[in-house]
Order: structure tokens, then C-alpha cells, then sequence
């Protein structure tokens, strides 16, 4: 798989970051770096350990690599649980919200990661 159809696969927006990186060889160079990253990993620790603060601070995280590497769709459903995490109290947190909205960032991330994988 070539990198504009790893990006139309899961997506992002190849143009965007093309126009900011322009050179395929630094994109794949950061693409294949995510795969190492380890937010997503942290993002999970801390939902299952109802550490809300520290599941914002890694879902901003993660926002902030999707938007830089245009991964659109991550970037969208990881904006949307970092929000709804911002400035709460545990005890403010419903459950079910978060659970749903950490789904969805979920299938994006996996989708993310299966492309990458099938980089040629």
C-alpha cells in the first residue's frame, strides 16, 4: 500500500499533511513512528483506572499527533473525548459517555494502525 492510499484508507487528510511535511519520505518517517508511540497505551491505562485526568492529558496527546500527521478521523473522535474529559472531577464522569466516545477513538486508532502496518 502507498502512502496517499494508506491515508484514503483510514480517513486522513494526505494533502494536508503533504502540504505541511512535503516530503513523503519525512511522513512515512513520522507515520511509522505512531505505531511506536505510546499515548494510545496510556489513553487505555488511564480510562481503566478511572484516572480522568490523566486520560485527558493523553487524549489531547493523541489529538495533537493526529491533527499533526492529518489523521483526520482520529483527530476528530480523539478532539471529541478530550472535551468531554476537560475540567471534570471524577465524579462528573459519566461512564457510559466516556466508554462510547473511547469506542469510537478506538476504531480509529485501529484503523490507523492497520493501514500503517500494510505500508509498503
Amino acid at each position: 500500500m502507498k502512502l496517499e492510499e494508506c491515508y484514503a484508507s483510514f480517513g486522513g487528510n494526505y494533502e494536508d499533511v503533504q502540504a505541511r511535511l512535503r516530503s513523503d519520505v519525512l511522513i512515512k518517517k513520522f507515520v511509522l513512528k505512531f505505531l511506536s508511540d505510546p499515548t494510545f497505551a496510556s489513553l487505555c491505562a488511564s480510562l481503566d483506572s478511572k484516572n480522568y485526568e490523566e486520560a485527558f492529558r493523553a487524549a489531547h496527546t493523541l489529538k495533537g499527533i493526529a491533527q499533526n500527521l492529518s489523521f483526520k478521523r482520529l483527530g476528530e473522535s480523539s478532539s471529541s473525548l478530550t472535551e468531554f474529559l476537560r475540567g471534570k472531577a471524577d465524579g462528573q464522569i459519566d461512564a457510559s459517555q466516556c466508554s462510547s466516545l473511547f469506542g469510537i477513538v478506538k476504531e480509529d486508532y485501529d484503523a490507523v494502525v492497520e493501514a500503517i502496518q500494510m505500508l509498503s
